[in-house]
């Protein structure tokens, strides 16, 4: 399938394409079909591969080109070596595995800066439906009944916040999303409840403290 510059993905991923420096190194752990990456490789010169599950989603970036091996990310990522790429990329992932704390810290093993996105269970209208309904809540941004769910372990932003702190990871950007655009003043003054979903940027909090030290000294 050949490369179409304005093709339109998904708009969190648009804002995590932000994120990426141009020619960096780019792993995505459950690369879905593979729009992200296709976009990273051919806009910004990326070398990008991904690691999906799914046949469906690895025949479609086979389709366009887009490097993927199959994995299943609760084996974790032994066959990576340390700081093998310098953007890891965890997209709506991190609720569906067994492990969410040990696969975010080997992506920070493997990668020299992390990008993770999640739907917000905190958010007001999930809230909501559990408390008025008593069921477990059905969205746009969880859209499966509790029986049929791949979200096995959902959190809230709040919960990823204390998840970093006790792993030491320091996050660099976080980004909430509200109804319909980036940002929004709820969302951005009170996102555990008003974002729908969440980006961080993170990187271990050694390897960023080195990177300010480094900083410093540079700017002397």
């Amino acid at each position: 399938m050949p490369y179409k510059k304005y093709t339109r993905i998904r708009f969190d991923l648009e804002i995590i394409a932000g994120m990426i420096e141009n020619n960096s190194t780019v792993l995505d752990l459950g690369c879905g079909p593979g729009d992200l990456l296709n976009k990273l490789i051919h806009e910004k010169k990326c070398v990008g591969h991904g690691v999906e599950i799914y046949e469906e989603y690895i025949l479609e970036c086979v389709g366009k080109g887009v490097p993927v091996i199959y994995s299943d990310l609760d084996e974790g990522l032994g066959d990576y070596g340390d700081k093998s790429f310098d953007f890891i990329i965890l997209s709506r992932t991190l609720q569906v595995v067994h492990r969410p704390h040990l696969i975010l810290n080997e992506m920070l093993r493997v990668g020299r800066v992390g990008i993770v996105s999640f739907p917000n269970f905190g958010y007001w209208r999930v809230r909501s439906q559990l408390f008025f309904l008593g069921r477990m809540p059905v969205t746009k941004d969880l859209p499966y009944q509790w029986f049929d769910t791949p979200n096995i372990h959902l959190l809230t932003i709040e919960d990823f916040k204390k998840l970093c702190r006790d792993n030491h990871i320091k996050i660099l950007t976080q980004i909430s999303l509200g109804d319909a655009t980036r940002g929004g003043v709820l969302a951005r003054c009170f996102p555990n409840l008003f974002a729908k979903q969440a980006i961080f940027k993170v990187q271990n909090m050694d390897e960023a403290t080195a990177s300010t030290h480094y900083s410093s000294t540079t700017a002397s």
